[in-house]
């Protein structure tokens, strides 16, 4: 007779970037007896599990910072690349900690949309940093129970490709789906829009001087340069 062994007695082997190092997502997971862990420079994500799954972590304030300079999209495109492991974002923090962010509640919401939607990289949400510790654990047992595959992932048609590019754009403050519309039927694309000016998004039917600029400096505009190993 076959005996089952529990998959717990067995060593989660969990790499941590570096620029976690200060997390107290670390602390929380060392109180585990059966977890290994390991401190290098991850080329993808925050934590990589027992090779099996890849985890971007960022609390709220990292989530709209990351809308803000235009590095969410990037990050979340190599996520949803990647074909050997599976890989989700831990959306951690509570609105009463992070009362005001860096960005309206629209741009925000337009983000999450596009992220879990458009891009189809799941999504967990976490109060605390020993909950953010407890997800990856749990993730990574239900994974190794069930022996899952990574996803293949479906990519839009180019019937659904202007739906994708719309939501897209409703990321930006002030832009809704009408003016989305808009812009895309003036411009043809959003990597069009994007390398437009201001004084060209203005001779756009419904887009006003002050939206305009707007657009502009969302899509241009660096709010802050860029620093060597910041912890996010």
């Amino acid at each position: 007779m076959q005996i089952e062994v529990p998959t717990e007695q067995f060593a989660r082997r969990i790499a941590i970037d570096d620029r976690e190092r200060t997390s107290r997502v670390i602390t929380a997971l060392t109180r585990r007896g059966n977890v290994e862990i390991s401190i290098e420079r991850l080329p993808l994500g925050d934590y990589r599990v027992d090779n099996t799954l890849i985890v971007e972590r960022k609390t709220l304030a990292d989530f709209a910072l990351s809308v803000r300079d235009c590095r969410l999209f990037a990050q979340v495109g190599r996520l949803t690349r990647q074909r050997h492991m599976r890989t989700c974002l831990i959306l951690e923090g509570t609105p009463d900690r992070y009362p005001r962010l860096s960005i309206p509640k629209p741009a925000f919401q337009g983000a999450l949309i596009a992220v879990t939607l458009v891009f189809g990289l799941p999504v967990l949400r976490s109060a605390t940093p020993e909950e953010t510790a407890d997800l990856i654990h749990f993730a990574a047992n239900q994974l190794q129970r069930r022996d899952v595959r990574p996803p293949r992932r479906r990519y839009p048609n180019t019937s659904s490709n202007r739906r994708h590019q719309s939501i897209l754009l409703q990321s930006i403050p002030g832009i809704g789906p009408k003016r989305a519309e808009v812009l895309l039927e003036a411009f043809g694309s959003p990597a069009l829009i994007a390398s437009a000016t201001i004084d060209e998004f203005e001779t756009v039917e419904g887009i006003g001087r002050l939206t305009a600029q707007k657009v502009w400096e969302i899509l241009h505009l660096r709010i802050n340069p860029p620093q060597p190993n910041i912890t996010k």
